[in-house]
């Protein structure tokens, strides 16, 4: 998996991961291709990330090579197994993918300058991508629902309670170990997939579509509007609307979240709201870190986009189209800014640098609850990203 020229435009999101281990749907883009072919993918990605996601070793058959933003399906798996060694395939200007043998480029650039050499095929198909971070939320329904179909192929539900007033169970799906009791599953409007020992809890009301992921909770009463995806080990309540949250993270109270991406690690505080519509009902503009500009979504319906590690305090509000960079700290009274750079602490009234120690102390301590270990991996990220975050951050 490559990051492609949409890297960019996806930011602050791939300033922690590559483009295909955005959570879109119910699987990241990464999961997938492995799903669909059957093998285990690597990644050529940014110099500083490398060392955690790492490329494509011990090789034995030809590589194909696979812009990261642009999702499976039959047709394209069909035109990209035809490949052969020296052919790319293109959709008009825009790379999709290549058969590039047993020789493994070391870098994106490198990467570039391999493709110029090979034979391009034209691909006229239709297919599911992301180009910007409001395409997360927006295309997630397609997402859901390709996702859906794939996985759930040739297997049976997991039974659902009767204890639920369930609308259409045909289209949901319970994996091993999930918990579903006294709650309104309508899934007349979207499929819904509830994860291994995943819990909607009693009260819940819930819209498809939904994919709620491995591990995660409804806590009660919480209302979901489709198309949503609540990645694994989360914990949220409240109402939330056509939202896209990646994993490992809390949005545990009551407050609104809509049309909005939520990144891994992050925390919504208690009665945290986010606007979605702006009061004269135009076109939402959002920060775009190429441009270093605001820049129209296309969009009438745009909330919040808050990368990694980023956290809030109670009764946080935040504005439409609001941009939040990684491990930001947001708390205060009244609307802070509408782009808040990384490593950012403070709020409306100001911001200071959350100062680097600090930074990893918290995710470390984040990390912990989960048992997972915040290593040198993770602490050379946060000091890359720290020590360049006044370059268009």
């Amino acid at each position: 998996m490559i990051d492609g020229i949409e890297r960019d435009n996806l930011l602050p999101f791939t300033f922690t991961k590559p483009v295909s281990e955005i959570r879109f749907g119910i699987l990241t883009i990464t999961q997938k291709w492995e799903k669909y072919l059957g093998s285990k993918a690597g990644f050529i990605t940014q110099p500083y990330l490398k060392e955690k996601y790492k490329s494509v070793t011990n090789i034995d058959r030809d590589v194909i090579l696979i812009n990261g933003s642009i999702c499976p399906d039959k047709a394209l798996i069909e035109a990209i197994t035809n490949l052969n060694q020296g052919q790319s395939l293109f959709a008009s200007d825009r790379f999709l993918a290549a058969n590039i043998g047993k020789l493994i480029p070391i870098s994106i650039q490198e990467t570039s300058s391999i493709l110029q050499l090979f034979e391009k095929v034209n691909y006229v198909d239709t297919f599911l991508s992301i180009e910007n971070v409001w395409d997360i939320f927006s295309k997630n329904e397609a997402a859901i629902n390709a996702d859906f179909d794939l996985i759930t192929k040739g297997r049976m539900s997991h039974p659902i309670s009767p204890t639920n007033k369930v609308i259409k169970p045909e289209n949901i799906f319970l994996e091993q170990g999930a918990i579903v009791e006294c709650s309104i599953l309508n899934a007349a409007t979207g499929k819904i997939y509830v994860g291994k020992n995943a819990e909607i809890m009693e009260g819940c009301i819930v819209r498809g579509a939904l994919a709620l992921c491995d591990n995660s909770t409804l806590k009660l009463g919480t209302k979901i509007y489709g198309a949503t995806t609540i990645g694994v080990h989360c914990k949220v309540g409240g109402e939330i609307n056509n939202s896209v949250i990646f994993g490992y993270s809390n949005k545990a109270h009551d407050g609104f979240l809509g049309n909005s991406v939520i990144g891994e690690w992050c925390n919504l505080g208690a009665d945290t709201n986010n606007s979605n519509l702006k009061n004269n009902y135009g076109e939402v503009k959002i920060f775009n870190y190429t441009q270093d500009d605001y820049v129209s979504t296309g969009l009438q319906f745009c909330g919040l986009f808050m990368a990694d590690h980023s956290k809030c305090g109670i009764n946080t509000m935040f504005n439409t189209g609001t941009v939040v960079g990684v491990s930001a700290n947001i708390f205060g009274a009244d609307f802070p800014p509408k782009h808040i750079a990384s490593f950012s602490w403070g709020g409306a009234a100001g911001f200071d640098n959350f100062k680097i120690d600090k930074a990893i102390e918290l995710a470390q301590r984040v990390y912990e609850r989960r048992k997972i270990l915040f290593d040198g991996v993770e602490k050379n990220i946060f000091q890359y990203l720290h020590e360049n975050k006044t370059k268009k951050q």
